[in-house]
């Protein structure tokens, strides 16, 4: 089967009748496209890139997403951390209230990290620059270390 046109052999199949063409033979000059699409431009066309402007999103340098993986890590790590010193506390109140504020302080304190970075980006969602966004991250990880781990060397 042999069409005018190349990118139609991808739509049929061999031993499929030629009646699909129009009658007169000649193909239609619009084509006829579904409901709720539009066609932009004239065919053959490419559409220019959408620029930042009307995308409403900046997409991030490879820097900075290198360096927001690497604080991620370090963050992650941190987790870990204070999940490990969290376990070797042995140390706990007496009374039943400072002991279940002893407990909250504790899940506090594995949480604090991966809370510290969900809470950086969710408030610097509407910066235009990354700078607030770097400052924040890297002040908690100088606020946020696991110092009973550090302090400890990790010795049991």
């Amino acid at each position: 089967m042999s069409s005018d046109h190349p990118d139609d052999d991808a739509l049929t199949w061999a031993g499929d009748p030629e009646a699909t063409e129009p009658a007169t033979g000649e193909r239609q000059k619009s084509p006829r496209i579904s409901g709720g699409w539009k066609v932009v431009g004239k065919p053959g066309q490419v559409a220019a890139p959408a620029t930042e402007k009307t995308s409403g999103a900046s997409q991030m340098s490879s820097v900075a997403l290198v360096t927001f993986g690497i604080l991620a890590g370090i963050y992650l790590l941190y987790t870990i951390g204070w999940l490990i010193a969290v376990q070797r506390n042995s140390v706990a109140p007496t009374d039943v209230v400072g002991a279940a504020m002893h407990t909250v302080g504790l899940a506090f304190a594995v949480l604090a990290p991966a809370l510290w970075i969900g809470a950086t980006f969710w408030l610097t969602r509407a910066s235009r620059s990354l700078r607030p966004r770097f400052v924040i991250l890297l002040a908690g990880v100088v606020v946020l270390a696991p110092w009973p781990f550090i302090v400890a060397g990790g010795a049991a």
